[in-house]
């Protein structure tokens, strides 16, 4: 009877212990949720290998600065409404910076105004928007990068050089940006005879389309330049449909496994390849500074961005920008 009442003893205070350790693990988990910092990351879209590498550089930084984190973006690069209704969410939920990409330079000025007028921090990066109230701006120096494709697109063969140009959104401040400092470096040359543009959306099957298209209308082309993931890779699909790629120069924007694939059997003979990684990674550690009393305003942080061809692919530093972080 004795040893019962020792067992029962026995187990009520071992029953009552790890209840007391549960609760306190649970109070733990509880206030190191509740103090946590909300960061929302509102991106130009989801799927491609571009944003995938944003969004790790940016779940490190947010792990490394503890800090609560939401990444979102549209289906489709053209969706500025959607955008906008994105932003209002992470107002409403309590974000005290989003770090953001613009679909439309103009179209989502409005909504990053309120935002900021409600007290949220405004980080940019990839693609800026049209507004006072940017404490920082992240990315690629995208004239440069343009100027960059320039010269990669002058060291085609020929005396005579026609330049079909492929790229999205007319609205989307980069891309602009891109073809504008192309347009400085080609329109140097001499051997540039014409330049030609059209806009697609941003997708593989109607860039591939409109790349199409574009070169039945001017058989002349003989160089092509294009300034983001899904562009490049419709314009490589094109030139494998139409059997150019011994004719053509082709320039393009940003790296995936197709992309690279492409650089290696001659569809594409130039990337230009961004750094999304540290775009993300450091547009949320930017989050943190602003959170902790820092104060950027206005500044611009430049990302680093290479050009690689089939002469250069191999080496180490170009296959750590060509194969993002996962």
């Amino acid at each position: 009877m004795r040893a019962n009442k020792k067992k029962q003893s026995l187990a009520f205070w071992v029953s009552l212990l790890l209840m007391a350790a549960l609760a306190f693990e649970g109070c733990g988990k509880e206030s190191a949720t509740a103090g946590k910092r909300y960061v929302a990351l509102v991106t130009k879209s989801m799927d491609s290998a571009f944003w995938k590498s944003v969004y790790a550089g940016a779940t490190a930084a947010a792990t490394e600065y503890n800090l609560q984190i939401s990444m979102v973006g549209p289906k489709r690069e053209e969706d500025y409404e959607t955008q906008n209704r994105m932003i209002e969410e992470a107002v409403e939920n309590g974000a005290e910076v989003i770090v953001f990409s613009a679909v439309d330079y103009n179209a989502n000025s409005e909504a990053i105004d309120e935002a900021a007028k409600k007290g949220v921090k405004i980080v940019v990066i990839d693609s800026d928007v049209n507004s006072g109230q940017v404490s920082c701006r992240i990315g690629t120096d995208n004239r440069e990068a343009g100027k960059m494709a320039g010269e990669a697109a002058l060291k085609a063969e020929g005396e005579e050089l026609y330049i079909g140009i492929v790229n999205y959104d007319i609205n989307s401040a980069n891309g602009q940006q891109r073809e504008e400092g192309f347009r400085e470096i080609a329109g140097a040359d001499s051997r540039v005879k014409s330049m030609h543009t059209i806009n697609v959306v941003s997708t593989t099957e109607d860039a591939r389309e409109g790349t199409i298209r574009m070169l039945k209308e001017y058989p002349e082309i003989n160089v092509i330049v294009t300034f983001n993931e899904w562009t490049s890779l419709g314009v490589g699909w094109a030139i494998r449909d139409l059997d150019l790629a011994e004719e053509t120069q082709v320039v393009a924007f940003d790296s995936n496994v197709v992309s690279v694939g492409m650089l290696e059997t001659g569809e594409v003979d130039a990337l230009i390849v961004q750094n999304p990684y540290a775009m993300g990674y450091l547009g949320v550690e930017e989050a943190y500074h602003l959170l902790n009393g820092g104060n950027a305003s206005g500044a611009v942080v430049d990302t680093a961005t290479t050009c690689v061809t089939r002469e250069n692919m191999f080496e180490p530093e170009c296959q750590r920008m060509l194969f993002s972080f996962d």
